[in-house]
């Protein structure tokens, strides 16, 4: 337990630095191909899809990786 939270901990660290230099990074997470936007005349609908589906498949390869003893 106390190496998962040590691990979670590091992570948002790592997540807090990352976070202020979003606009410069390369790749911008939220706002990738295939992620829908539906603009009304009134509303905007988000919805990224392809980074959830990049974020899955990374949390759960860390997640395998971490677990594996």
């Amino acid at each position: 337990m106390g190496r998962m939270l040590i691990y979670a901990g590091l992570a948002l660290l790592i997540l807090g630095v990352l976070v202020p230099f979003g606009e410069r990074l390369p790749i911008r997470f939220g706002r990738l191909p295939g992620d829908l936007v539906v603009r009304g005349k009134n509303t905007t609908f988000y919805f990224p899809v392809v980074t959830c589906l990049i974020l899955s498949v990374v949390l759960t390869v860390l997640s395998w990786l971490f677990s594996r003893r």
